[in-house]
């Protein structure tokens, strides 16, 4: 009973699909582009450890750097390898946040222009289903109905494929740009405690120096 369940769920997605017209085929292409590219940077920010690792444990490889593990213990120890100065330290981080960031950004603009194309080319999908509409209303044949069928279908079902492509794309759009500020957020706030680590151990003649 559920292979036949399935087997006629199949078919009717598949007429479905056929009514749609032409633009699916581009349609159905931006939507595996899109999840693709989500799907890579959610995987990304969940490899990156930054919600796993309590503030503690990382907040003592600060002090210990040797002990730091993943990619939160390279930031650490690269940030203080053979740095002297507190402007080596923002200098380091400054790098870090290069390497880390607007990569991520662009990634995140880009998708978002596939997300918002989708729509739009359920519209054209629209447009193309009424002029297959317009055109059966102008030819007087005994097939009319059915050219004004393929039409209405045609414009109806691109439209709604490309919402459906759009919606869950603009709350994974959210969802990255959430991570990526939670991500700048966090590498502030490890910059911040690494220049307050080496404040407190600089000699004495530089702390008087950093004294306003």
């Amino acid at each position: 009973m559920e292979e036949q369940s399935l087997v006629s769920f199949l078919q009717d997605a598949e007429a479905i699909w056929m009514d749609g017209g032409p633009l699916m085929y581009p349609l159905a292409l931006l939507a595996f582009v899109i999840y693709f590219y989500a799907l890579e940077m959610l995987i990304y920010f969940r490899r990156e450890e930054y919600h796993s690792i309590d503030e503690l444990t990382w907040a003592g490889w600060i002090k210990s750097p040797t002990k730091g593990k993943g990619t939160i213990g390279e930031i650490i120890r690269y940030s203080q390898t053979g740095v002297k100065t507190l402007r080596d330290v923002e200098s380091r981080f400054e790098e870090i946040k290069t390497a880390h960031l607007p990569r991520i950004q662009r990634k995140i603009i880009f998708l978002s222009i596939l997300v918002t194309v989708s729509p739009l080319m359920g519209l054209l999908g629209t447009v193309m289903g009424m002029l297959t509409t317009f055109k059966g209303l102008a030819h007087s044949s005994g097939q009319v109905i059915d050219v004004v069928a393929k039409g209405i279908s045609e414009a109806l079902i691109t439209t709604q494929t490309g919402l459906i492509i759009a919606i869950p794309g603009y709350i994974l759009v959210y969802m990255l740009t959430r991570r990526r500020q939670e991500q700048a957020a966090f590498l502030e706030h490890v910059e911040s405690l690494t220049l307050q680590h080496f404040a407190v151990n600089l000699p004495k003649s530089q702390q008087e120096a950093l004294k306003p």
